[in-house]
């Protein structure tokens, strides 16, 4: 890390003049990265509302650089044709966004994700007649979670995932709809689904250093097959640290980047960290110590991502809206029996318990009260 002030004045101010002179908004950046790119994979932490609407402003603007299709993690490839129909019918049906959203994730209750349906259904309908229509590309398929244990086993992980590992599940669906096509697509997608040239810290007992590095997720099995084509842009997000992983939150590149955007009024931008020639900007040079840095003592910005989103400081970050229309007498018995990852987070036992379970996900506060608290001290 920029340990003395010096180094650390020099590198924020290179990326000061770098921002001023570079300096685009989050949409047009994403408008431009494809350009050069065929495939951008916009790396989230779930169910951050301003980054669902940045995709929702993104929707209509995308044709106009030839991109008609959004890739969506959350939404099962059996439900395409009832999806692709409701986006292009002529009223729209709230009903069905929520079943097909519960029919891929029973708890995922949040207003944004299915409103990005409603904006692509709003765009199809104000096309001209003969325009192509904008798509929404489910990207998974349907789990069985009622076969899942308290752990993790290969046995019970094939009966919640009958058709495979969901990586190559949808890497191969994005090679087939888009790739193979000569296609573009926007996907918005987890962080680590994401990752591109950058393989995932998994920890080994058995392994040097303790680490095995993991290739497999979607954007490195598509940075495999179309080299050139793909690219990673991170939403800013706080990230795991080396020592604890999850347990601690740690700002990106050790809170430069705030350092950075508090020098600005207007703070909405998206820069490139890693150019298409290669180049290695200002921003991502950076060095980070975050958990991806494990096993890496140089690791930058760059080696994590090609492109990089800042809206706002981590204190102004909301969740997204709950939908207390998405459960009902009706499909409790469901959302309780496929309740997603209960080795994660345990089923829940009421309704009581599956609202309170949807409401504590999106306190943005508590999820990142480490990082909040660190603010103030990074003069933002």
């Amino acid at each position: 890390m920029l340990a003395d002030q010096p180094a650390l004045f020099n590198a924020l101010s290179d990326c000061t003049r770098y921002l001023r002179d570079q300096w685009r908004t989050p949409e047009q950046y994403v408008l431009d990265t494809f350009a050069r790119r065929d495939i951008v994979l916009l790396a989230e932490d779930h169910a951050i509302r301003h980054n669902l609407l940045l995709v929702q402003r993104l929707i209509p603007l995308l044709p106009a650089v030839g991109v008609f299709t959004l890739g969506m993690e959350f939404g099962a490839s059996e439900d395409q044709a009832a999806l692709d129909a409701l986006t292009t019918a002529e009223h729209y049906d709230e009903d069905l966004a929520r079943r097909l959203m519960f029919n891929y994730n029973v708890g995922w209750a949040y207003h944004e994700y299915m409103d990005l349906y409603r904006a692509a259904w709003a765009y199809n309908q104000a096309r001209p007649g003969d325009a192509r229509p904008f798509r929404v590309l489910n990207l998974s398929y349907r789990y069985d979670w009622r076969g899942a244990g308290p752990v993790r086993t290969p046995a019970n992980t094939r009966h919640v995932f009958p058709r495979g590992g969901t990586e190559r599940y949808r890497a191969e669906l994005i090679g087939r709809e888009v790739l193979d096509r000569g296609d573009k697509l926007l996907v918005l997608t987890g962080g680590v689904h994401a990752l591109t040239r950058c393989p995932v810290p998994e920890f080994d007992f058995n392994a040097d250093g303790f680490a095995r590095f993991d290739d497999g997720y979607m954007g490195h099995r598509l940075h495999r097959a179309a080299p050139g084509r793909v690219a990673t842009v991170w939403l800013h997000r706080p990230l795991d640290s080396q020592l604890h992983g999850p347990a601690e939150r740690v700002h990106p590149a050790g809170g430069a980047i705030e350092r950075v955007m508090a020098r600005f009024t207007e703070r909405r931008a998206g820069f490139d960290l890693l150019t298409t020639d290669g180049v290695v900007t200002p921003l991502g040079a950076l060095p980070d110590d975050s958990y991806y840095a494990t096993g890496r003592p140089n690791f930058r910005l760059a080696d994590l991502a090609d492109g990089y989103i800042y809206e706002m400081p981590f204190r102004d970050y909301q969740g997204c809206t709950v939908d207390e229309a998405f459960l009902t007498a009706d499909n409790w018995p469901e959302a309780q029996a496929q309740w997603p990852d209960p080795h994660w987070r345990p089923r829940p036992n009421s309704p009581a318990e599956y609202w309170r379970a949807v409401g504590e996900y999106v306190d943005i506060g508590q999820r990142y009260a480490q990082v909040i608290a660190g603010e103030e001290a990074l003069g933002d």
